[in-house]
């Protein structure tokens, strides 16, 4: 197999002019630029986060990050007063940048010193998540009232999946165990996993209360599931990627695990602007577009075969999103067309 900077067989790369060529290996070709794109690959991140790892000003960076956009080797999304930065996810550019990346010794001190950074950075946002759910844990279905029309989501959550029995359900980021109440009755087997213990304990006593004895809960991390490929008729999603740092990576190992022709369910804000969700609730994201969750989906394998968004009531100000992917490893005996509400 041939061999070259592009990565062992460059021939998947499509062709491009000169001067668009020429355009994306300089950007790509400063070190700090390079740096950038390596930790950008890693994780979804704003420049606050990217200073603190680089230890370099706010202004240098971007500009570095503005060269990089405008190559098409990163993207850029602005959330209200945060803007944040990945990978380029289409085209020629993105490819480059992915084997550019895949090229670099990670063993090298710049490399390392780099990741190391960003670990302590995940793991200090990782930690005021955690202070959060402990602090709210008791009261967190109130303050989910506050933000959603609790029974018109479960309906459309219902809706979604249908009335046909489940064998195998899996609720990732389960919190008080809401999910697995909901469907309890209508599954062989039930497992919500969560990192809060607080949650736990609370989703044990709501699953006592309501007798599900075929339900359980464990202790466990959304990116790193302890759990053999091809488990699950069905994972739910519900609330959980705007506390998240990667959502993507999350959405992949959630597919994983799905058995052939598994559906995996998420439910999330669709954009909003209230910033105090952040400060107040550890809230990562204020919401998400429907084509990002979409694109995530199908970047796992996965083919959607429903988004549907709910507006919010009355009193509310944030509209509600569903996504359903299915797996697409089955025959398919009655094909599910796309519906988009």
């Amino acid at each position: 197999m041939r061999s070259s900077l592009l990565g062992p067989d460059p021939m998947y790369l499509a062709q491009l002019p000169f001067p668009a060529l020429t355009a994306i290996l300089k950007a790509a070709g400063e070190a700090t630029r390079l740096r950038l794109l390596m930790l950008i690959s890693e994780a979804e991140l704003t420049v606050s986060d990217l200073t603190a790892i680089l230890r370099q000003s706010q202004p240098r960076l971007s500009r570095h990050l503005r060269l990089l956009a405008e190559a098409s080797l990163v993207e850029r999304h602005r959330e209200g007063s945060w803007a944040f930065f990945r990978l380029g996810e289409r085209g020629s550019a993105a490819d480059i940048a992915r084997a550019l990346i895949a090229r670099l010794d990670p063993g090298d001190p710049v490399i390392a010193r780099d990741r190391e950074r960003l670990s302590a950075v995940r793991a200090a946002r990782a930690a005021a998540a955690q202070n959060y759910f402990r602090r709210h844990a008791a009261e967190w279905d109130r303050i989910r009232k506050l933000h959603v029309a609790d029974a018109a989501v479960e309906e459309a959550i219902r809706a979604a999946l249908g009335e046909a029995p489940i064998r195998s359900l899996l609720d990732l980021g389960t919190g008080t165990g809401r999910m697995l109440e909901l469907f309890g009755s209508n599954v062989e087997r039930g497992l919500g996993l969560d990192l809060s213990l607080d949650m736990l304990a609370l989703a044990r006593a709501r699953l006592d209360r309501a007798g599900l004895k075929n339900c359980s809960v464990r202790h466990a991390d959304i990116y790193d599931l302890a759990l053999p490929r091809d488990s699950f008729d069905v994972v739910i999603i519900h609330q959980v990627l705007h506390f998240l740092d990667d959502s993507a990576r999350a959405i992949r190992e959630a597919a994983r695990v799905l058995r052939p022709g598994g559906r995996l369910l998420v439910v999330d804000f669709a954009p909003h602007d209230l910033e105090f969700l952040r400060d107040e609730h550890a809230h990562r994201r204020l919401g998400f577009a429907a084509e990002t969750v979409t694109q995530w989906l199908e970047a796992a394998g996965l083919n959607v075969v429903r988004q549907q968004t709910l507006p919010p009531g009355p009193e509310g100000r944030i509209a509600v999103s569903l996504w359903l992917g299915r797996d697409p490893r089955i025959a398919l005996a009655e094909p599910a067309a796309r519906e988009v509400a």
